[in-house]
């Protein structure tokens, strides 16, 4: 028999959905993001992570879960809620980690940004705007690598709408939906940078 027989009914429906894909995918994907979202004030409350930390950490989780779950890495050996929140704890730790090394450390490796410091001003704004424009030229570039909605998002997040603003301008359900598409996106983009 197989492991996920023994899961609860909402388990399987998830798992099931996510695994078939289709039009049923998202509503799966917000759903599991909905049901156990109570983990992130459990980050916050145990590890003493500030809201936005926890919420991020849970975001990673979520995305992590969906995409081992669709390609069935999810063996079933533990219920959807306690795989889940093992995925949590361990990004909660690495994000301290990470807090804690970057705290002690202070990026060894010296910056462009860093350098301009040391170079007149009339130099530096040159320089400055010159970076400014590659940065831009090479955002715009990557952007427009993207499908059209996560385009849209991040250009409308880039412009300081409010989730909530995205939401009703973008026809997504709820505000979570758009942080949680726009984490996603975020990858995507990111993903797009470190091809060149």
């Amino acid at each position: 028999m197989d492991s996920i027989d023994y899961f609860h009914k909402e388990d399987r429906e998830i798992i099931d959905q996510l695994r078939r894909g289709g039009a049923d995918r998202r509503r799966s994907e917000e759903n599991l993001f909905n049901r156990f979202s109570y983990f992130i004030q459990e980050g916050i409350r145990k590890h003493a992570l500030v809201e936005d930390d926890a919420f991020n950490a849970y975001s990673d989780t979520i995305l992590a879960a969906i995409e081992r779950i669709s390609r069935a890495d999810f063996q079933g050996r533990s219920s959807l809620k306690t795989y889940l929140y093992q995925i949590f704890h361990n990004k909660c730790v690495d994000l301290i980690r990470k807090k804690t090394t970057n705290k002690s450390s202070v990026h060894r490796s010296e910056s462009i940004s860093g350098r301009l410091l040391f170079i007149s001003d009339t130099a530096r704004s040159v320089i400055q705007k010159l970076i400014d424009k590659a940065d831009w030229n090479l955002l715009r570039e990557r952007l427009s690598e993207l499908e059209d909605k996560c385009r849209q998002l991040l250009l409308l997040w880039g412009d300081s709408y409010s989730d909530k603003e995205i939401a009703a301008m973008l026809n997504y359900k709820t505000a979570d939906v758009v942080k949680t598409s726009r984490l996603r996106c975020l990858d995507k983009l990111r993903k797009l940078y470190k091809i060149i």
